[in-house]
């Protein structure tokens, strides 16, 4: 049994959907046999891609020299020609473009989706498409700049056959990736516990930098080490498109509650700092963080000439450098221990910030020495005080925001702080970029 002329359709050409357009027009034909028949079927990725339509002749230039891609006006053109299509588009508008071109859906096709958050995906699905149709979602767990090669890629079974769920893989073969089959709960699940609180705490910091006038690659306090994940990832992040991160914090439930705890970890620590309870605070952190660390093997996920590689600022003239407070790290394993969430649970559906942070905050809370000094500054040092108090701040204000549901305001607040650092984002990203290559060649997502 042979087919030339399989077809994926991809709506929405944004950062991941070009990636993912990429990916599949470069594997040109692909060879596998079926499991049942044993009978070789080859599939030519013919790629048919859209996005909004006053975008369709800026796309049309950008692929004109790939010609197993092609770009149409809509998605209309692209459902009723696809025998497997994925929308690639913002979680919170997901309902409203499957409502639009999903009752176009090829008869028989396969669809699903690439977004952060499958809760609202999989009821667009079920509401829009019809009855005939088979739904296998999809979600590689890394940015469109990552190499998705040994990256978690979650493949979910909704409403379909193990035919179609393996046609999808076969077809998604040529990333390299790690797969994973999930539920689409059980996503939303593990995503939340990987990413929301990290995102969370990512955000708050820059906000609070901005808060207080501070460009912290131009001070010696926020060099080397834990510091330089802090910064490469916030910006990161900031240089980033505000939907990638709002969609899974405003509409996965669970997101949603972790990121209410972290606010009250931060506010809870900041609260005892203030006091000068040295007693009460040591104990709650290490209580936390032997409830999140206490069983693990000696080798830690990240080594610190790892960590001091990549830097964007340096240490001026007599100027030395000062023990931090880390409250951004003692929250979120406080968090952690009151959610009952073990951050190694879920490696396998890891992204590489979360890797890079769960590194960091494990290279702190497993050297007891590096540990009590930290406690000591955040007591007897107020050098970090004024950021301390407005990263408890930023993180109540993300908390609340997430909990309103506002992506208005999610993002109003996001590129508010994007536009501080921006002119700082080409630098941080090379070196971010080298930093995330650099750890994911030494660490594994199972790890």
């Amino acid at each position: 049994m042979v087919n030339e002329s399989f077809v994926v359709g991809i709506i929405g050409m944004g950062a991941m959907g070009s990636m993912y357009a990429k990916r599949l027009a470069d594997a040109g034909w692909s060879v596998f046999v079926n499991a049942t028949s044993g009978l070789g079927l080859i599939i030519r990725y013919r790629v048919n891609a859209c996005d909004r339509e006053e975008k369709y002749e800026v796309l049309k230039k950008e692929y004109a020299d790939r010609p197993n891609i092609t770009v149409y006006p809509n998605g209309h053109l692209v459902s009723r020609i696809s025998d497997w299509i994925l929308y690639s588009v913002e979680a919170e508008i997901i309902d409203q473009i499957v409502a639009r071109f999903g009752p176009s859906t090829k008869q028989g096709a396969i669809v699903g989706g690439q977004t952060s958050c499958k809760a609202p995906e999989v009821a667009a699905f079920e509401k829009h498409l019809p009855a005939d149709v088979a739904i296998v979602s999809c979600h590689s767990l890394h940015g469109p700049s990552v190499d998705p090669k040994g990256q978690p890629l979650v493949i979910i079974k909704h409403r379909a056959p193990d035919s179609a769920v393996e046609l999808v893989q076969d077809i998604l073969a040529c990333f390299d990736s790690k797969i994973v089959h999930l539920t689409a709960e059980q996503h939303d699940i593990i995503t939340a516990d990987t990413q929301a609180v990290t995102h969370a705490a990512f955000l708050s910091m820059g906000t609070a930098w901005a808060a207080n006038n501070q460009f912290p690659w131009e001070m010696g306090r926020w060099v080397g080490g834990i510091e330089n994940v802090k910064m490469n990832l916030t910006f990161r992040i900031y240089s980033s498109k505000w939907h990638v991160y709002a969609g899974l914090a405003i509409l996965n439930p669970w997101a949603k509650q972790q990121i209410r705890q972290y606010a009250e970890s931060v506010t809870a620590l900041f609260k005892l700092m203030l006091e000068g309870n040295a007693e009460a605070l040591t104990k709650r952190v290490k209580t936390a963080g032997e409830a999140v660390f206490g069983h693990r093997p000696p080798e830690l996920l990240l080594e610190e000439s790892v960590l001091n590689k990549f830097s964007i600022g340096e240490l001026k003239d007599n100027e030395v450098k000062t023990p931090n407070s880390h409250l951004t790290l003692l929250a979120i394993v406080d968090c952690w221990w009151k959610l009952g969430i073990s951050p190694y649970d879920h490696m396998i559906c890891s992204t590489p910030l979360f890797r890079l942070w769960l590194g960091a905050t494990e290279f702190l809370f497993r050297q007891p020495g590096l540990l009590d000094e930290t406690l000591k500054a955040a007591i007897e040092d107020h050098t970090f005080r004024s950021d301390d108090l407005e990263f408890t701040f930023a993180a109540r204000g993300w908390s609340e925001c997430v909990s309103f549901g506002d992506f208005a305001s999610y993002r109003h607040r996001f590129e508010k702080i994007a536009n501080y650092f921006a002119p700082r984002f080409p630098e941080a990203t090379k070196v971010g970029n080298e930093m995330i290559k650099t750890i994911l060649q030494t660490t594994k997502s199972g790890h």
